[in-house]
């Protein structure tokens, strides 16, 4: 798989079901952020709620007539945007090849979606609470990616450690842009964008202007691949 010369910009963003740090679930302010991200392809987290069929917290319609993306039809059921609230959108135009769902292990339900990209297959995916059981998630990520020619994994890795955590992901450059989280007082890097061999990052940040500074109590976060 080939890259175009201008790279891909991949962004991953904890929207918390679209809830702002006002307490007001707000889906077109939402959607005004995820368009100022000039992204490619975008990981979302906390897509859905959490309660019942898991409705969307983003209208379908909303996203086709307010933003530049399209959503990747990685539910499993006709109400959700995503799979164990991990969603993912591309910009309009973009082709994608096979969807797989990975289940992960631990003590609350988790999951991850992988799609294949023209450029890279991307997993997006929202770890645990518990670094024991976010070692064994990534161990699973990683076997899924095995013999797989340009990768990235986005999300939210929910890992507050600098330096602890990712070593099952030895294989990848692992990327934390910044402190993401609290968006009130962004305190830890807890969002991460990781490349497997072959890839580049050549610039990456976080987003700290604007809507963004309510919308979630996440900030998101972007990365250029080369």
């Amino acid at each position: 798989m080939t890259i175009p010369d201008k790279g891909l910009r991949v962004a991953s963003y904890n929207i918390r079901k679209a809830v702002g740090l006002d307490r007001r679930r707000d889906p077109m302010r939402i959607l005004t952020v995820l368009n100022g991200l000039d992204a490619d392809v975008i990981a979302v987290q906390e897509a859905d709620l959490r309660l019942g069929a898991r409705p969307s917290a983003l209208c379908r319609n909303l996203i086709e007539a307010e933003t530049d993306f399209a959503v990747v039809p990685v539910a499993r059921n006709d109400v959700s945007l995503g799979w164990h609230g991990n969603a993912v959108l591309i910009r309009k135009g973009m082709t994608h090849g096979a969807i797989t769902h990975i289940d992960l292990p631990g003590l609350e339900p988790r999951g991850a979606v992988r799609v294949d990209l023209p450029a890279f297959s991307l997993v997006a995916t929202h770890l645990g609470l518990m670094r024991r059981h976010r070692e064994r998630q990534l161990r699973v990520i990683a076997k899924a990616l095995q013999g797989t020619t340009g990768a990235v994994v986005a999300g939210d890795f929910n890992e507050w450690s600098p330096h602890k955590g990712m070593e099952l992901l030895a294989e990848f450059a692992v990327h934390a842009p910044g402190h993401s989280f609290h968006a009130a007082r962004p305190i830890a890097a807890l969002d991460r964008i990781a490349v497997s061999g072959g890839l580049d990052v050549r610039d990456a940040g976080v987003v700290q202007e604007g809507l963004a500074r309510h919308a979630s109590d996440h900030l998101p976060i972007w990365a250029d691949i080369a």
